[in-house]
């Protein structure tokens, strides 16, 4: 079954994924130490969390922003003040010149690239030599907890609903195949590590309606259920999820970062 995932509108983006985003990205950045005063591209860059958080935290010389959806590079171009460029294209062909920048990120985007050898081949291309290629994505089959929660419920109501499950379709979200991938393409002096940042959710309406938005592999699947379904759906995680007082739900959220120099 071929699937399509919907990455177009940046709100609904934000209010499903894009808070979380943000305080991922952050934490990704000091574990990178990439330095002050550099050239950076940020590729597959959504609505800019990690443009905005190297733009505040890194003191970026130029930073460039390249995404397949042009209502998020709308978005990014709002966020972003600094010097740079801002390109609607493809990670498998960037319209970027060889050796044009000292830092190249993902963040949250290697395993939705079609071809990820491409992808990487190609973020080398664009690295000048000595330059640092890194990224992050998602620990959807472990500690992902808003959606393992889902999930996990979806099962017991729609058996169909593990091909959507991006703890099963994305095997690059796991620290051994991401190092993998980067000894593949020939990258030096690799490390990798895994970051954790709580999800705290007000009460079960702000845990439950952004997946409301249609955007990503879940709201797209939630979207595509019948009423009842939905309705079967929303029961088992009001079942499933413990809140505090006063209703506070706390999950954690992680990601698996990785980094590598091209030589």
């Amino acid at each position: 079954m071929e699937i399509n995932d919907v990455w177009k509108a940046g709100d609904p983006y934000e209010y499903f994924m894009g808070r979380w985003s943000s305080l991922m990205a952050a934490k990704f950045l000091k574990w990178l130490d990439a330095g002050l005063g550099k050239n950076w591209l940020d590729v597959g860059c959504g609505t800019g969390a990690l443009s905005e958080s190297i733009e505040q935290h890194c003191k970026p010389m130029s930073l460039s922003c390249i995404d397949p959806s042009e209502g998020f590079i709308e978005q990014v171009k709002q966020r972003i003040l600094i010097t740079g460029q801002f390109r609607v294209g493809s990670v498998e062909n960037l319209p970027f010149k060889n050796e044009s920048f000292e830092v190249v990120v993902s963040g949250l985007a290697l395993n939705f690239f079609q071809n990820l050898e491409k992808a990487l081949s190609e973020l080398k291309r664009v690295s000048r030599p000595n330059g640092v290629i890194a990224a992050y994505v998602w620990d959807y089959s472990d500690r992902m907890d808003f959606l393992r929660y889902f999930w996990d419920a979806a099962y017991q109501i729609d058996s169909k609903s593990k091909v959507f499950d991006e703890g099963l379709r994305f095997p690059i979200c796991n620290s051994e195949n991401l190092i993998k991938a980067f000894e593949k393409a020939n990258l030096k002096n690799i490390e990798s590590t895994k970051l954790d940042i709580e999800t705290n959710f007000k009460n079960f309406d702000d845990y439950w309606n952004p997946f409301l938005g249609g955007q990503g592999p879940a709201p797209s699947y939630l979207a595509s259920l019948d009423s009842e379904h939905k309705e079967a759906l929303k029961s088992n995680l009001q079942e499933r999820l413990k809140s505090e007082s006063g209703g506070l739900v706390k999950l954690l959220a992680r990601a698996i970062a990785i980094k590598g120099k091209f030589k």
